[in-house]
């Protein structure tokens, strides 16, 4: 079984990959997209906004990371695909599931679930440009209105030349409304050789549990219930094996916070890493109550030594 931490643009960035990785049980990540709209993109590009590149293409804990472009031009996504190899990526992925508006209103994302054809041409061409030994795999949703098209979307990128394909089990309409149909996921596996992997709405091992009796799936890629619980790819695991773990305890939380921010202050102006934080912070308030305490204290902050303080780094320490 494979773990994947899924790319959430504007919210795993390298530092949350760092620190989430850092836990254990991921099997590899994948960057925020890489928009790719009038021009091929230079390795600054890349570097940008996957530095884990210079490091051999893995985070700190030695996780693999996998590289993601978003666009619908397939000359140049083969080209900057080709760039991505070149700097060392060792598996490029194709996004066709994110749902922002102003992403589908440039032709990018999940809108092009209305065009099969366009996301076979966009593969195949990835798949031309690219070294035979590197992966090109996509990522889609269901459908842009209806899953009508799920099927006819899923084989277009498997005859492409996509090794593997994650499905969030949610149309672009629905967003992340609850719930994910995980049926279709098996329905989509059915129609093809190459491995499909569930994503959506697995928060818990409960979920998980559910996620796979229902769509069949052997792999899994985790999001928001990830960023909300670090250690529920460590529970799956364990819990896929017949074992149990002690779940993680918010004064194991507390100094992951440390770290984020103190990666956050050190790599964003003191006008955007307080945001960030909070940001983390808000998803926590899901599984910690204590969360729930700090996110409030949080709120309005925007003092970075006030905010080092509400996090125990200087006095007084965090309860």
């Amino acid at each position: 079984m494979q773990l994947a931490l899924a790319p959430m643009e504007g919210l795993v960035d390298n530092i949350l990959r760092d620190v989430l990785t850092r836990v254990g049980g991921i099997d590899w990540c994948v960057t925020e997209f890489i928009r790719v709209s009038d021009r091929a993109l230079p390795p600054s590009s890349f570097l940008k906004l996957a530095p884990e590149l210079a490091n051999g293409s893995q985070t700190r804990s030695g996780t693999p990371l996998h590289v993601q472009l978003l666009g619908s031009e397939p000359n140049l996504l083969g080209d900057s695909a080709a760039v991505a190899c070149e700097l060392g990526a060792p598996v490029i992925d194709l996004n066709f599931g994110c749902p922002a508006k102003t992403v589908n209103r440039s032709r990018g994302g999940a809108v092009l679930l209305n065009e099969p054809e366009l996301l076979h041409a966009i593969v195949s061409q990835v798949r031309r440009d690219t070294p035979s030994h590197v992966p090109v795999t996509a990522k889609m949703r269901l459908g842009y209105a209806s899953p009508s098209s799920a099927m006819d979307c899923a084989r277009a990128l498997a005859e492409g030349g996509a090794e593997r394909i994650v499905v969030h089990a949610r149309t672009k309409l629905d967003g992340y409304k609850p719930p994910a149909h995980w049926e279709w996921v098996a329905r989509v596996q059915d129609v093809v050789k190459v491995p499909v992997y569930a994503n959506g709405e697995i928060w818990t091992v409960e979920d998980w549990q559910r996620c796979r009796e229902i769509s069949g799936a052997a792999h899994f890629m985790l999001g928001r219930g990830l960023v909300s619980r670090p250690d529920l790819a460590l529970q799956i695991a364990a819990a896929a094996q017949g074992q149990a773990i002690t779940p993680m305890e918010w004064e194991q939380v507390v100094p992951m916070l440390q770290d984020f921010w103190g990666q956050a202050t050190a790599k964003l102006s003191p006008r955007y890493a307080p945001g960030r934080l909070k940001q983390w912070v808000a998803m926590l308030t899901r599984t910690y109550p204590r969360a729930v305490a700090l996110f409030s204290a949080l709120r309005k902050e925007t003092d970075c030594a006030r905010i080092d303080a509400l996090l125990g780094l200087t006095e007084p320490a965090l309860a």
